[in-house]
Parts: C-alpha cells; sequence; structure tokens
C-alpha cells in the first residue's frame, strides 16, 4: 500500500531558490510533463530525454517517478534535468511505466518539498502526479482534504508541500473502496482553472486534460507502448509518432490492454494562444498548428501593420527570431544577428547584487557592433510585460551606436495577468495597463513602437478565435479565477 512508496531526494547539495539575474524575467509557464509506457524499454532514461525536451517549460526543478508493477520510486530534486539526474540515479529507477516532470513555480515556493511528482496513497496502493497548469480554486480543495482526511493527512501535502499538484494528489487517495480511475472521475470535474495531468498508481499510466484544454497535453506511439508529453518536440526526441492531443475533458489511461479513454467533462476548447507567441518550443505543433509557422506569420503580419524604413531587421534572441524573420522576409528588410546571447546566463543560484542587477540584460545580450553601429533597426520581440527588458535593450542598442531603433511586438499589449500557469506580473506592474502605446513607445525610449493587432496574431495561429484563450490581452478569461480577483478586477474593468 502507501510503504511500497519511495521518495529519493538528489544527491547534490540542496540550493536556495534561483534568483533571475536579468532586470526582468520573461514570461513563464509553470511547468512539462512526460509520461510513458513501455514494457522492456529503459523508460526513466526515455523519461530523462523527454524532460530535456521540455526543459524550457521549467528550470527550478525536476524529478522522474518509475513503476515496476508493484513498487513506486520517485527521484527529483532542485535545478535543470542534468542537474539532478545522472547515469546512476536513473540507473536507480526501473520500471515499465514512468511520469517526469519540470517546474517553475507560480502556486507554491521554489522548494525541494513542492518538486515534482507528487507522491500520494490511494486505496488500493499509490499514485505519482505531474501537473502543467495552475488550478484557481486550491484554497476550497485543500479545506475539502482537511475536512475528509482531518487529521490523516499522509503523502505530501502533509509533509508541507504547498502545491496545487499536493492538494490533487491527497483528494486522489479517495474516501471509498473505488479505482483510482473512478476516483479521478469524481475529483477532476471538481478541479477549476487549468490542469494537464499525467500521474500513475502501480497498474495504469493516465493523462488528464482540463474541459478547456488551456495546457497543450499530446499522446505518441511507440513501437512497444505509448508516451505522454506536454509537447510534440518531447515525442520526437523518444521516437514516438504522434498520434493525437490528449481531448479537453478527457481522462486517458494505459495498461496492458492498451489505450483507452472516458470524458468527464464536455469539451470547452480555449487552448492558450501565448504558447504560439512564446512559451511553446518553436518545433512543436499544437492543436495541428506550426508553432514555428505561426511566430512567422505573426513577424509578417506585424510587417504588414506596421511599416517602418529601416536598414536591419533583428530579433531579442531566442524568442523574437521567428517573427523578426517573418518581418524581413514579408518587409523587404534584411535579417541580421545584431544581438548575441549568452547561453550560460540566465538563472542563477548566485544572489545577484545591485551591481549585476543594474547591469541586468547585458549579462544576457551583446550587441554586435559592426553589425548595427549606423544602422536603423528594427527590433522584433514577442512581447511587453514591465519593459524594464526592452528600456534597457534600447539604450544598448543606441550605445552601440544604432542610428534608429524601432520596436515590434508579435503579440498585443499585455493588461491582464494569468491564471493558468504562466508567471506574468501582477496587474499593476503590467506597463500596457496604465500607459498608451505612444507613451510606453516614450518610456522605452524607442523611435516607434508597433504591437501585432490581436486578429492578425489569432489569424497566424490558423485556429478559431473561439477555441482561444486570449484573457491576458483581453481580460476575457474562459475558465474561473479567482475569488478575490473577480471581486477587485473583473468588476472593475468590465
Amino acid at each position: 500500500m502507501w510503504q511500497t512508496g519511495r521518495v529519493r531526494r538528489g544527491d547534490h547539495q540542496p540550493t536556495p531558490a534561483p534568483a533571475e539575474i536579468a532586470d526582468e524575467a520573461p514570461p513563464r509557464d509553470e511547468c512539462g510533463v512526460f509520461g510513458v509506457w513501455a514494457p522492456g524499454e529503459d523508460v526513466a532514461r526515455m523519461t530523462y530525454f523527454g524532460l530535456y525536451a521540455l526543459q524550457h517549460r521549467g528550470t527550478e526543478s525536476a524529478g522522474i517517478a518509475t513503476c515496476d508493477g508493484s513498487t513506486i520510486l520517485v527521484y527529483k530534486d532542485m535545478g535543470l534535468v542534468s542537474q539532478v539526474f545522472d547515469d546512476r540515479a536513473l540507473s536507480s529507477l526501473s520500471g515499465h511505466m514512468a511520469v517526469g516532470h519540470v517546474r517553475y513555480a507560480t502556486t507554491g515556493a521554489s522548494t525541494w518539498e513542492n518538486a515534482q511528482p507528487t507522491l500520494g496513497p490511494t486505496q488500493h496502493g499509490t499514485v505519482a502526479v505531474a501537473h502543467n497548469g495552475n488550478l484557481t480554486n486550491t484554497a476550497q480543495l485543500a479545506a475539502r482534504v482537511r475536512e475528509e482526511f482531518g487529521e490523516d493527512l499522509r503523502g505530501e501535502f502533509g509533509r508541507g508541500s504547498t502545491t496545487d499538484t499536493a492538494v490533487m494528489t491527497a483528494l486522489l487517495r479517495g474516501s471509498g473502496a473505488g479505482s483510482l480511475q473512478a476516483t479521478a472521475l469524481e475529483l477532476l470535474p471538481t478541479l477549476h482553472g487549468a490542469f494537464s495531468l499525467v500521474f500513475m498508481d502501480e497498474h495504469t499510466l493516465y493523462a488528464a486534460r482540463d474541459k478547456h484544454g488551456l495546457r497543450p497535453l499530446v499522446i505518441g506511439r511507440l513501437s512497444g507502448g505509448w508516451a505522454i508529453a506536454s509537447e510534440t518536440a518531447a515525442l520526437d526526441i523518444v521516437g514516438a509518432s504522434f498520434a493525437r492531443e490528449v481531448e479537453p475533458g478527457e481522462l486517458v489511461m494505459v495498461d496492458e490492454a492498451g489505450l483507452r479513454s472516458v470524458r468527464f467533462a464536455e469539451a470547452q476548447p480555449a487552448g492558450c494562444i501565448f504558447e504560439y507567441v512564446y512559451l511553446a518550443r518553436p518545433d512543436t505543433r499544437i492543436a495541428g498548428s506550426s508553432v514555428m509557422a505561426a511566430r512567422s506569420q505573426m513577424g509578417r503580419a506585424l510587417a504588414a501593420e506596421h511599416p517602418v524604413e529601416a536598414d536591419l531587421v533583428i530579433s531579442t534572441p531566442d524568442s523574437g527570431t521567428p517573427a523578426a524573420i517573418g518581418y524581413a522576409q514579408a518587409s523587404g528588410i534584411p535579417f541580421a544577428q545584431g544581438l548575441v546571447k549568452n547561453a550560460y546566463v540566465g538563472r542563477t543560484f548566485i544572489q545577484p547584487t545591485q551591481t549585476i542587477r543594474q547591469l541586468g540584460i547585458r549579462l544576457k545580450l551583446n550587441p554586435v557592433r559592426e553589425v548595427i553601429a549606423g544602422k536603423r533597426l528594427v527590433v522584433v520581440d514577442d512581447s511587453i510585460v514591465r519593459g524594464n527588458t526592452q528600456r534597457a535593450l534600447v539604450r544598448m542598442l543606441r550605445e552601440a551606436g544604432a542610428a534608429e531603433v524601432h520596436v515590434r511586438i508579435s503579440s498585443p499589449p499585455v493588461k491582464w495577468p494569468c491564471f493558468y500557469g504562466i508567471d506574468f506580473a501582477t496587474r499593476a506592474e503590467l506597463i500596457a495597463n496604465g500607459l498608451s502605446v505612444q507613451q510606453i513607445r516614450d518610456n522605452l525610449g524607442a523611435d516607434s513602437l508597433g504591437y501585432i493587432s490581436l486578429e492578425a496574431m489569432i489569424e497566424a495561429t490558423m485556429i478559431a478565435p473561439d477555441k482561444l484563450c486570449t484573457a491576458c490581452f483581453t481580460g476575457n478569461y474562459p475558465a474561473s479565477t479567482p475569488e478575490d480577483f473577480t471581486a477587485k478586477d473583473a468588476a472593475h474593468e468590465h
């Protein structure tokens, strides 16, 4: 029963929560998840490679749980996938099925106790859970856990985990004699917000997606089994052929009988459009649409909506590059690499001093003076949140000799927070919430500023507008929001 679950922490010394070196962190997705059922395969290493492909979705902790049909083993720690796992750790994780997770924290602090997969008891054994998304009724669900189980709070919720994943794991324990599948079918309709889950007990691998499909989740076919991942890029790296998406409102089960599914809610698709703008890898496909193609088209639309006379188009690497190439192609202005990114700077466990904070973006990006000196530049980026990064970038380009700096953004102004798994700033911190486009341009010190229109951005995805969540741009939330936000902010705007 519960004793079959074992959690191992990584062998390296615990580290403090990472601090962002740059003056402003980019928007970040909460997590990436991976699951595999493949008897006879090295599922731990397969999951390791799948998580490697999803590293961009979470860089604070990583974990893998495996099962051999009787025992679930979990190994997790703070850090990148390559920092947490070595050959010895992976060799200790035996079994024929696995779930894995990379985390960026939006609910719960960045601590080892909140790393995933989370482990908990069920009526018939143990469950290991990995989650991408963010629930909006976590407080009510946590109260339900305490009401149903009182002081008997076994599992990671009882040991101090403060994540919505730990709350879900505790509720999957169930209160009757039903199976994990039956318990999940009772629980899933009561979860509000966004969730793409992979979880398993000693016998079955499961996957589930909220009724809006806010976060991506896909299924791949292996020669001897199945893989489930946040993005198709993770399927590619393990040699799985794309089969289909986990549908919104669907629970999928994989075991020796194969793959089957059941619906727990009617689908109301509203996939996150920011996956196409920034979050997903460019080599991923979501809802049948290529992320790379969408970003390139956003750049072409930007060129049509906001043309300018210039000598070069450059991008803020790497997220702005596909749109910048699209802008260059449509405008006829040459694309050049005007900024070089330091791939080894981004997140650090060294607490930055004030001097380092002032250097900010210079640690990540450096201008190629020979390319940009004396040139009129179009600088393409994916979004503006607080504006600190773009302000520093414009200043840096001018110091490097740029004659003009025209900023183009491949998403509309971000005016609303996200409650579904993206760590945007608070509404008060969003620069577009209080300033007009002209005022933002003046604030950045740019010669001109142009945002893509909402309509052009949506059109670039090739997805119907009513099947996308655009809440961070419009304030129209497809799923429930926290009660305190509804009272304070939504009523104010609408």
